[in-house]
């Protein structure tokens, strides 16, 4: 069955996919692999998810992991979201760098766009929680260490291009119940993702101001591109982490100003679910943002 989107289609949210081994044993002494499918969640104008979204679970037999098997499971993924009445996503979000190949393969010809990225928060808290709850109640399974964190490579930070670079920068917070109005917020470029339904609106979220002046609108354009995942402090340095493996020095710091950055960073891993956020202005007394990101340090566990 061959599902491909036409130049008519309506478009949904994209879709964030894992397709990989799982931590149980099946009776033939080989581990189950499991394609798990999740839709991005859409925000509404309360910061919260909209609804329930597409999720979708299939195991795949040790023997048949390949890209036509992932294909042919690609296909009848979309045709279960048809069938639920929810329209096909654009782009594929993939987050495993071994997979990416395979993965590419399967997509192509569906009419999906393939996102090498970690920007998959919804895919990997619903991983997280089936380690948690799934995975231990199933005959077979070996208890260990879970899968891995979506960042499981980290190369050396490089410096962004001159085209990218803002005239300046500084730091910033707001509540969480300012970021639950951000869907209204005009701005150019934006990704948003839903607040944690038990993060408190008092909580703080850190985050960064770039400034761009006339180059605002390209600085923003250009990151878009990037992926934005998740903000650091490594030694030194204020780092973006995006894409797969991406790592971008945004700022040096001062030793004092990089301790108080991280004890921030750590505070809002705690109070606000890991939430962070990167804006691009023109301006200091800019209202209105050429693109705004909300992004999250998700737990490991």
């Amino acid at each position: 069955m061959n599902v491909p989107m036409t130049a008519g289609s309506t478009v949904g949210p994209d879709w964030e996919l894992d397709y990989y081994s799982r931590p149980i044993l099946e009776a033939d002494g080989k581990k189950r692999w499991e394609l798990l499918i999740c839709s991005t969640p859409e925000v509404g104008g309360d910061g919260r998810q909209l609804a329930n979204g597409f999720r979708w679970v299939l195991p795949c037999p040790a023997a048949s992991v390949n890209s036509v098997w992932l294909r042919e499971a690609l296909e009848q993924a979309l045709a279960a979201a048809a069938e639920a009445g929810l329209a096909p996503p654009r782009r594929l979000r993939c987050w495993r760098a071994s997979m990416r190949t395979m993965v590419q393969r399967a997509a192509e010809g569906l009419g999906m766009e393939l996102v090498p990225s970690r920007r998959t928060y919804a895919l990997v808290s619903w991983l997280q929680e089936r380690e948690r709850s799934v995975y231990p109640q199933e005959p077979g399974y070996m208890a260990g260490p879970l899968a891995p964190p979506p960042a499981p490579i980290r190369p050396l930070p490089l410096p962004l291009p001159e085209a990218a670079r803002g005239e300046r920068w500084c730091w910033a917070s707001l509540p969480v119940e300012a970021l639950a109005g951000a869907a209204q917020w005009e701005s150019s470029f934006r990704s948003l993702i839903p607040l944690p339904a038990e993060v408190e609106g008092e909580a703080m979220v850190p985050g960064i101001r770039l400034f761009g002046g006339g180059r605002a609108l390209a600085i923003a354009g250009w990151l878009a591109g990037l992926e934005p995942v998740r903000l650091e402090i490594d030694g030194g340095q204020l780092v973006l982490e995006a894409g797969l493996e991406d790592r971008w020095r945004l700022g040096a710091l001062e030793e004092e100003e990089a301790t108080a950055a991280r004890e921030a960073f750590a505070a809002a891993r705690q109070q606000a679910g890991g939430l962070q956020f990167l804006a691009v202005q023109g301006r200091d007394g800019d209202q209105h943002f050429e693109g705004f990101w909300l992004l999250r340090d998700l737990p490991d566990a």
